[in-house]
């Protein structure tokens, strides 16, 4: 058995609870949902089940709790790459493919998360309606949410044209990243580098074909 990855508890967080946050998403990561057990994730988190259902009602709330987690965590990552890129960039072009390339890469130390989102499309149709829900407003949409918010500065500066940047933030995912997440199983085997790279740069230079003002 792989021990759980270590995670500094939370302040005010028992060290038990942070051991069975980090033994659910390992657990959950490498058996999916449906066949993960409260017994298994008790064992790798060294604590007896009762002390998991002090915490949490069922497995259910256990996955929807842990993923709520790294996926917040993940979405303040990208947010943060986001600002980085987009913000008055020089060339804006060569802003969006390295925020198309830090996004679309495997993202170094949520390693564990990326597995949850492999369980989630694996296993949408079985999973409960709160936790694809969840990760879906918590996570994809947040950070589009954030994309929209630069698309309208850079719209304004005239560096961009689109009377919805929600829908240009929608469409920046699609052509830059989504065949790479593909490719990639979601980060399970990652890319060559320049395989990546031009993944990449072809959804970029649709993106600013659609939007681009030619700055």
């Amino acid at each position: 058995m792989t021990a759980p990855t270590a995670r500094p508890a939370r302040p005010g967080r028992p060290a038990k609870r942070t051991a069975i946050d980090c033994a659910a998403r390992a657990v959950f990561g490498r058996e999916g949902y449906i066949r993960a057990s409260m017994d298994s994730i008790a064992a790798e988190a060294g604590v007896s089940k009762r002390t998991i259902y002090n915490h949490f009602q069922d497995k259910e709330q256990l996955l929807l709790s842990v993923l709520q987690e790294s996926t917040q965590a993940v979405a303040a990552h990208q947010e943060d790459l986001i600002d980085r890129h987009l913000t008055v960039p020089a060339d804006l072009k060569a802003g969006l493919m390295a925020l198309g390339r830090a996004l679309a890469a495997p993202q170094s130390g949520f390693e564990e998360h990326f597995a949850l989102v492999r369980v989630i499309f694996a296993e949408a149709s079985r999973l409960p309606a709160e936790v694809t829900g969840s990760w879906r407003s918590e996570g994809p949409r947040r950070t589009q949410v954030r994309l929209a918010r630069h698309f309208t500065a850079l719209t304004a500066a005239g560096r961009l044209h689109t009377e919805n940047p929600q829908e240009a933030a929608a469409h920046f995912t699609q052509l830059a990243m989504s065949e790479a997440y593909e490719r990639s199983f979601h980060g399970a085997i990652p890319l060559p580098p320049g395989e990546l790279d031009a993944l990449v740069a072809s959804g970029v230079n649709a993106f600013l074909r659609l939007y681009g003002t030619g700055d």
